[in-house]
């Protein structure tokens, strides 16, 4: 399959967005617009976990703004190291959509990888073999399982990185299928497929666009105190700091100040552990709400804890308050990037703290 047969099947995988309606990009305002030609051009696909956000055009352009220069962007950090963080945490996050999707990025990128876990020995020899075992070591420090065997100027992109996936993660597992090839293919026909998204991922990121050119799509805001981590790169510190605005704005729109405080207060301090697969402690968390904001407050704690346990019946019950795509868009990407600022907090300051190469 060549990738000019590959696009329009991309852009189908739209159809692939649950619960909010998909986009159509033929469609859509000059806002949206821009951000969806933006990346379909330098992430080599319009990427579904961007589309969704298509309601808020504003969350729309933070979530893209993270994502690009974070990821997609050059920087200090090689692009496969990067794609190792992202699918690090996504396996973390149990988002089978975005361990796909990042896991066969990283097999193109380093041929030979698919099939085993990047950095075991003997997996390859040369400048291959140093690349993986760099990507294993990124992962080990992701887990808490190593220090941080990178140099302290490189911690904004990779922390960026992992910030941005814990962000994304969330809202891929509430508004995608679990895979980002059609269902019901074979075995072997969806190794083919992922394959070949691989490899138009990497010639996408082999011509890595210049960092910083996508700030414009926000307005400048300054820098949270804890989102400082991203200080050392102004690109990275400009585009959270945008992103940070654009969501908290939303939030302030969307959820409730009660929520916004119930959510908060079971963060602080969360270091991302799974609360369990049942619900009692959302309904214990809520029952101080009121009773009409408590639709809102277990979608919110859901999002930003358990997103994979997200319903139907959840968001149907959050629509009943309030219907429309766009606040369901806004409030769970507040909860979410709220939740994915607590656990980056807690990774820098594993940075601070350990030793660096």
């Amino acid at each position: 399959m060549t990738t000019t047969l590959l696009r329009p099947a991309l852009r189908r995988a739209l159809a692939q967005i649950r619960r909010v309606a998909p986009p159509r990009p033929a469609g859509a305002g000059k806002e949206v617009a821009g951000v969806f030609a933006e990346a379909e051009r330098e992430f080599g696909m319009l990427p579904p976990p961007i589309a969704l956000h298509a309601a808020a055009p504003e969350v729309l352009a933070a979530s893209w703004v993270m994502l690009r220069e974070t990821l997609v962007a050059g920087g200090r950090v090689d692009r496969a190291t990067k794609e190792a963080v992202a699918a690090a945490v996504s396996a973390a996050n149990s988002c089978p959509y975005c361990v796909q999707v990042h896991g066969a990025t990283l097999a193109a990128l380093l041929p030979g990888a698919a099939g085993s876990a990047p950095g075991r020995p003997g997996a390859r020899a040369g400048a291959g073999a140093e690349a993986e075992a760099t990507a294993a070591g990124v992962a080990d420090w992701l887990r808490g399982a190593g220090g941080a065997r990178f140099p302290a100027q490189a911690a904004p992109e990779l922390v960026g990185v992992a910030v941005t996936f814990h962000y994304l993660n969330r809202m891929v597992n509430l508004f995608l299928a679990e895979s980002p090839v059609p269902p019901g293919l074979p075995p072997a026909a969806r190794s083919a497929a992922l394959a070949v998204l691989g490899r138009l991922m990497r010639r996408a990121a082999r011509g890595a666009p210049p960092a910083g050119t996508s700030l414009d799509l926000l307005p400048s805001a300054p820098l949270p105190g804890d989102l400082r981590w991203a200080a050392g790169t102004p690109s990275v510190a400009g585009a959270f700091a945008r992103a940070a605005a654009a969501v908290d704005a939303a939030g302030a729109r969307a959820v409730p100040e009660g929520v916004r405080a119930l959510v908060t207060a079971e963060l602080a301090g969360w270091s991302g552990e799974a609360p369990g697969l049942g619900r009692a402690w959302v309904e214990e968390a809520v029952s101080a709400l009121p009773e009409e904001q408590r639709a809102a407050g277990r979608l919110a704690l859901l999002t930003a804890k358990a997103s994979y346990q997200v319903d139907d019946r959840l968001v149907a019950e959050f629509r009943h308050g309030r219907p429309g795509d766009t606040a369901l868009i806004e409030l769970t990407s507040w909860a979410a990037l709220t939740a994915a600022r607590e656990l980056g907090s807690r990774l820098a300051e594993r940075v601070t703290t350990a030793g660096h190469s």
